[in-house]
């Protein structure tokens, strides 16, 4: 019998089945949670050999998101450098959103250059870091290692302020978790993983679907995204790396070399509808998973496409601002980097500019007046200096992409 016969004439993809377990209470909370003795958890099926059903509309609409993507990835030659990190740095943010993490993007710029910051704005940047260490690890026809994801977990949760969480960054879990209800224990829960003895062979199966070659490259990415959050293999973090393996497939498969597709700032404009998503695949059903996710990459890369446009015309405008530059020059130079290292002090431009610090510092004046530059701290020694036209168009894209996703 083949996979697909197996699944029933009216599934499109085998359902979680559930299993009672025992459960002991590590004490507080209400009595409920004190005297449960068992919980029921939810077991998801085996998928390294499995194949989703795809209907020809939806493969047609999968074809054309991904040439939205390979379009954004192949058009803007030395422009992508730019591009390539403020589209991490887009995602990351949005991903941090789904799990109601927030702050500005001033406090994201400051957190991000090592400035004291809000808890959130921390975890943002962990978030940014955590996207870059394994996307940047992984090149088209590479093997996705569970090492590369733990590496990925390690950065995201080392400095989390619950220090729990904080002893178990790049671990597996070895106890129960759960998602929703009671604090002290799986009652009335929304959602309870597999119990901790079987996630081992879960993530080798997983690892297994995500590196094969011979499914579509966007159905792989939302079940192995789905299907990570179904196993919840770490104490805290999961949404936040699940969602990182998206452009992880992405890069391993091809579909992107240089850039990272902000999915998350799409999902997160319908975040109930997301979470809705995760339950229909639980449920044994995931054509609306796979629609979701070819929406979301195609206006996540058309909408890459013109921000990668104004970062063509910004230095433009820039020099606009400033008037009359010397080539050459600290101003310059300065302007020149600007458009990869839109946040930096004033010792690090010295350092990244061949020209005395007078001179530096000088520059950096004159594109304060001209308003190329901003201040994101208040000290007088060491200032943290951000590109503000850079910065308003990282905000802006996510928004754009809310937006068209609505």
């Amino acid at each position: 019998m083949t996979e697909e016969a197996a699944l029933g004439d009216n599934a499109d993809w085998p359902a979680h089945t559930r299993e009672l377990r025992p459960w002991r209470s590590r004490g507080g909370g209400a009595r409920e949670d004190r005297t449960l003795a068992q919980v029921e958890v939810s077991m998801p099926p085996k998928i390294a050999t499995l194949t989703a059903r795809l209907s020809g509309p939806l493969a047609a609409r999968m074809e054309d998101a991904l040439r939205e993507v390979a379009m954004l990835d192949a058009e803007h030659g030395t422009q992508l450098d730019a591009l390539g990190a403020l589209l991490i740095r887009t995602e990351s943010v949005a991903s941090s959103k789904i799990e109601q993490i927030d702050a500005s993007i001033d406090d994201y710029a400051r957190a991000m250059h090592g400035v004291k910051a809000n808890p959130a704005a921390i975890s943002m940047v962990a978030a940014t870091e955590a996207l870059r260490t394994i996307v940047t690890s992984v090149q088209p026809g590479d093997t996705i290692r569970l090492s590369s994801i733990m590496d990925a977990h390690e950065r995201l949760m080392a400095n989390d302020d619950a220090l729990a969480d904080r002893q178990y960054a790049g671990r597996i879990r070895d106890m129960q978790n759960w998602i929703g209800g009671s604090d002290h224990s799986p009652r009335n829960a929304m959602y309870v993983p597999p119990p901790p003895d079987t996630v081992d062979e879960y993530l080798s199966d997983l690892l297994s679907y995500m590196n094969r070659d011979d499914v579509p490259v966007l159905t792989q990415s939302a079940i192995a995204h789905a299907q990570f959050e179904s196993i919840h293999p770490f104490t805290d973090g999961n949404g936040r790396i699940g969602r990182v393996l998206i452009n992880t497939i992405l890069r391993r498969r091809g579909a992107t070399t240089r850039v990272v597709v902000p999915l998350a700032s799409a999902l997160v404009a319908h975040r109930d509808r997301y979470f809705d998503l995760l339950d229909d695949y639980r449920d044994g059903s995931v054509t609306p998973l796979q629609e979701s996710f070819v929406a979301a990459t195609r206006i996540a890369a058309m909408e890459s496409r013109t921000t990668a446009r104004r970062l063509v015309e910004i230095p433009s405008e820039w020099r606009r601002q400033v008037g009359k530059i010397r080539s050459g020059s600290a101003t310059a130079m300065l302007l020149d980097i600007l458009p990869t290292r839109p946040v930096l002090s004033g010792e690090e431009a010295c350092d990244a500019v061949s020209a005395s610090e007078s001179s530096v510092y000088s520059a950096i004046e004159r594109l304060h007046v001209a308003g190329v530059l901003k201040p994101l701290t208040a000290r007088k020694r060491n200032q943290v200096w951000s590109a503000a036209a850079i910065l308003d168009e990282l905000d802006d894209l996510g928004k754009r992409i809310a937006a068209a996703a609505r």
